[in-house]
């Protein structure tokens, strides 16, 4: 079975009716997470410390989607670089 990691991040955004983040030197990294349900309950974690603030919000990134390891990668998944 393969592993479904999860990104919980977030910071606050240009506008609430963006995801463009204002300053992405300042994007709050939560963690990886093993399964949805932790991610979920880390997100509505974050979610709720700063349900004051208008403009931050927080996501998952279901990081098993970015890369099937039985398909092979893209143009730009590796570079061959010698020096």
């Amino acid at each position: 079975m393969s592993q479904r990691l999860h990104l919980v991040f977030g910071g606050e955004l240009t506008d609430t009716q963006s995801t463009q983040f204002r300053d992405t030197d300042n994007i709050h990294i939560v963690g990886i997470f093993p399964n949805y349900e932790a991610a979920y309950s880390a997100w509505k974690a974050e979610a709720q410390r700063t349900v004051d603030s208008a403009q931050t919000r927080y996501f998952i990134a279901h990081l098993h989607r970015l890369r099937d390891e039985e398909k092979p990668g893209g143009p730009t998944e590796e570079l061959d670089v010698k020096g």
